[in-house]
């Protein structure tokens, strides 16, 4: 789901890649809400809070709002140039730093809420750490399906959902209508994961807090495991043909 770009690009590679990582950002929306209070997986509602700051003369929540808006950006940044840097080298796959990073980002995270490790993080510092991984998976989900699938915010998500839906009224659009229905499917699939991670990461944090995200990251683990192992098991039936 992470290898094949391009015209190798298939709609169910975008379909696996959308379910996976859409459910793991439900998972850190939640989590952020209910540990920091703090939205984790867009920016938009930081700029409005970060304007509500400056009218109020309150310059240190302005900035610590421009903070996060600042997190997000580096997230994406850093995970576009670490893609470009692995392009250029056959070390290893391109997406496998970014997915690395944002493993051991969330698990730092979830291993801070074990009081026996007496690891001590600030709400804000979570709050930015986790924009950041949010940030690394929205710009590594945004260039391995260019552009197509979108898991960290819903906004941009319902309005295509509204604008395709309604073409399927139109009879001379009846040639387009697979390709609207996979399109609507796609964008339905990515809703209901970001919902479920929601509902199951916030049962999940009820009771075990922060250390929800290292399950998340051993989830991430798993999907990285299971893209690796079905990469090569197609190379090998390949080559036996």
């Amino acid at each position: 789901m992470f290898r094949h770009r391009g015209k190798n690009r298939t709609y169910f590679h975008n379909l696996k890649l959308a379910s996976a990582l859409s459910f793991v950002a439900g998972i850190v929306n939640i989590v952020g809400v209910l540990s920091v209070k703090v939205l984790t997986t867009n920016i938009t509602g930081h700029f409005a809070f970060f304007s509500e700051k400056v009218l109020l003369d309150d310059y240190g929540g302005a900035l610590t709002y421009f903070v996060f808006i600042l997190c997000f950006l580096g997230g994406a940044f850093c995970s576009s140039f670490m893609i470009e840097f692995s392009s250029g080298r056959r070390m290893f796959p391109p997406h496998l730093i970014p997915l690395v990073t944002e493993i051991l980002l969330l698990g730092f995270v979830g291993i801070s809420g074990e009081e026996s490790l007496k690891i001590s993080v600030s709400p804000y510092t979570v709050a930015g750490i986790l924009l950041f991984a949010m940030g690394v998976q929205n710009s590594l989900v945004t260039r391995v399906s260019q552009s197509v699938v979108r898991t960290t915010h819903l906004t941009g998500l319902f309005t295509d959902l509204g604008i395709e839906l309604s073409k399927l009224f139109f009879k001379e659009r009846k040639n387009e209508q697979s390709q609207l229905r996979k399109n609507i499917a796609l964008k339905l699939v990515i809703i209901a994961c970001f919902f479920s991670g929601c509902i199951i990461g916030g049962f999940s944090y009820s009771m075990i807090r922060l250390k929800t995200l290292i399950l998340t990251a051993g989830l991430l683990f798993c999907v990285i495991r299971y893209d690796k192992l079905l990469y090569r098991y197609y190379a090998l039936k390949r080559k036996l043909r």
